[in-house]
């Protein structure tokens, strides 16, 4: 399978997706292993779990498009799973649960010599996150974070 092929195949299925409320997080297609291996990985656009119920569900419109499609002449092997839990926040709601939690921010700062800050999750607001440090609130500006992610806080 080409790229041509497989951005073609992506797209058919995102629209499948999002028929189905479902956005796709990753698409991959191993074709080194027999039979080729199609994974997709989804989410909720409404930010609700996946459960086992729901990837179980997706699966036959998918495999019907893929079929539909013959974009594939050959045997495959079609998984599709959830995120999973990860350590990197990025949603509202993953700054709700987790807010008083220990996290480390990943900076974008270019005159800086600072490059990861520790504290608490303290607040998100739509232009800068707060962090609590050693009980000092520190707001910092979403365009100069790179990333956010749980992780445990030492002394």
């Amino acid at each position: 399978m080409n790229k041509e092929e497989k951005s073609t195949l992506e797209t058919l299925l995102k629209k499948v997706a999002s028929a189905w409320d479902f956005e796709i997080c990753n698409f991959i297609i191993q074709t080194n292993q027999t039979p080729i291996v199609i994974t997709i990985i989804i989410k909720k656009t409404n930010d609700e779990e996946i459960s086992i119920d729901d990837c179980a569900l997706f699966n036959k419109p998918v495999s019907e498009e893929i079929e539909n499609s013959n974009l594939l002449n050959c045997s495959y092997v079609l998984e599709i799973s959830s995120q999973g839990v990860s350590d990197e926040l990025t949603s509202d709601r993953d700054f709700k649960t987790f807010k008083g939690f220990p996290v480390n921010v990943e900076l974008n700062q270019k005159n800086s010599k600072i490059k990861f800050l520790n504290g608490l999750l303290y607040e998100k607001s739509k232009d800068y996150l707060a962090i609590n440090i050693k009980g000092k609130i520190k707001k910092i500006p979403f365009d100069e974070v790179l990333k956010i992610s749980l992780c445990t806080l030492e002394d």
